[in-house]
């Protein structure tokens, strides 16, 4: 045979070699784990724990909420009582857990969530785009509606949001709910006093200091029929309907997934809506209030 075409093949042979051993040697690079033990970020985020997880492990969910009645309020002997602590305690039960209460300003609830003082917010919050962009909604458990409560001797005979959308009306609000932004929008030429605690909006009212009270109910409604002589109902109605859901920390599709199904088998099985009807539209637990 031909030394040259010889040379050539031997040539080809050693190209080939060369090309194969690259090509293992850069896959092997591909796979092995960074010595600093961090390794990529996108199989570590695959890897993450979710806080489900978590949760079953501690044998603990803590929870983050504030007081609205009667979403969440003290008994006489200091506990808390209400529809959001018996769903807390529900969820706790179907996980196998115990539950931790973690009593939270409502202004700064969902930071404490972000920065993992508790795991979950069960606190009669609504969905908004705003909140949405920070946390995971799962799917409403429960709808609320923003109504109007008002003063016999500041308001008048006043019937509509109109009537209450001026310059010289006085609306109490809670800071950082939803009831804020209720009144910003529907009444934008009244003035707002804004309140961190729901019992300060309520004191405002009955003082005589502002001429109406927006929240969602039924927190109007049990104002009117407490205290009849001074307090009135305006609308008659909700002006607002608004999904009410948990709020969890992104990144999490299982514990998401079971949050959502957790809503719809206790939907299905009327579990929500019995507790909702306790809550909301009986006296049954008032005397065990403070």
């Amino acid at each position: 045979m031909d030394k040259g075409i010889c040379k050539m093949k031997h040539l080809r042979s050693m190209f080939l070699v060369s090309v194969f051993c690259l090509a293992i040697s850069l896959l092997g690079c591909d796979q092995a784990p960074e010595k600093d033990g961090k390794g990529d970020s996108n199989l570590a985020s695959s890897q993450q724990t979710s806080q489900l997880e978590t949760i079953l492990q501690r044998g603990t969910i803590k929870v983050g909420f504030d007081t609205f009645k009667p979403w969440a309020m003290k008994d006489k002997a200091g506990n808390y009582i209400g529809f959001e602590i018996e769903v807390a305690q529900k969820i706790a039960e179907d996980m196998g857990v115990k539950v931790e209460l973690v009593p939270t300003k409502w202004s700064g609830i969902i930071p404490a969530l972000l920065t993992g003082k508790f795991d979950i917010i069960i606190g009669g919050m609504s969905i908004t785009p705003q909140r949405n962009l920070k946390v995971n909604f799962t799917i409403p458990y429960e709808f609320s509606g923003m109504s109007l409560i008002a003063s016999k001797t500041r308001a008048g005979n006043r019937s509509t949001l109109e009537d209450f959308d001026n310059p010289e009306t006085v609306i109490a609000v809670r800071l950082g709910t939803t009831a804020a932004e209720a009144a910003k929008n529907f009444l934008p030429n009244a003035k707002k006093l804004f309140f961190d605690e729901e019992s300060q909006t309520v004191q405002e009212l009955l003082n005589k200091r502002v001429d109406a009270l927006v929240a969602s109910n039924p927190l109007p409604v049990n104002l009117a029929k407490e205290y009849p002589d001074q307090l009135y109902l305006p609308l008659g109605k909700d002006f607002t309907r608004e999904p009410i859901s948990f709020a969890i920390r992104k990144g999490d599709l299982d514990y998401l997934n079971w949050l959502d199904n957790w809503v719809r088998v206790n939907m299905s099985k009327g579990w929500l809506q019995n507790r909702y009807q306790h809550w909301f539209f009986t006296h049954d637990w008032e005397d065990q209030l403070q």
